[in-house]
């Protein structure tokens, strides 16, 4: 069996002090939804599309309130947090047709939490035969699709009433679709 070595990887776990807040913390407290690639509000979690992305449609469902542990949040907030995930898993079915899901979380560093101090799942959308060797020689991601174009796709499945992304003109005057 050949390695791959990551030594770049040590000086992030010899890292002394974890960061003060979190980028998590930022975006619920800003309403800056489209720039934030925020899909879903609700009262006590939000879902958005990860901004670096293991495949099409990764998503993450993050409490509004910072907690590290499962065992921290309320029953609301996990109550919450599974309904959000099941809506995010319908749209992302109904607009990508992926082949299955990977559906988890991290609680710790060790675990492979990438935000310690603020727990959240994530919600993979995955194919079959979809792992290259891309990612593993040459730690590089190819996407069919940007993320302003799925943000847009997945935005309009999960709120078709909402016109948050209007056709362009020329598109309304011909009757074709956006």
């Amino acid at each position: 069996m050949e390695h791959l070595w990551a030594p770049w990887r040590k000086a992030y776990l010899d890292e002394p002090t974890p960061p003060r807040g979190t980028l998590f913390e930022e975006i619920a407290r800003e309403s800056r939804d489209r720039e934030n690639l925020v899909l879903l509000r609700g009262r006590t979690t939000f879902g958005l599309l990860n901004r670096f992305p293991y495949n099409v449609g990764h998503s993450m469902v993050v409490p509004y309130r910072s907690v590290a542990r499962l065992d921290a949040l309320t029953e609301t907030e996990l109550l919450e947090a599974m309904a959000m995930l099941r809506k995010l898993l319908v749209a992302i079915e109904r607009v990508l047709a992926p082949h299955g899901f990977n559906v988890g979380l991290n609680q710790g560093a060790a675990a492979g939490a990438g935000i310690e101090g603020h727990l959240h799942w994530h919600l993979v959308p995955r194919w079959s035969h979809d792992a290259n060797f891309m990612t593993t020689t040459a730690g590089t991601r190819v996407h069919p699709s940007d993320l302003e174009t799925v943000y847009r796709l997945l935005y309009e499945a999960l709120h078709p009433e909402d016109p948050a992304f209007p056709a362009p003109e020329s598109s309304r005057s011909s009757g074709s679709p956006p």
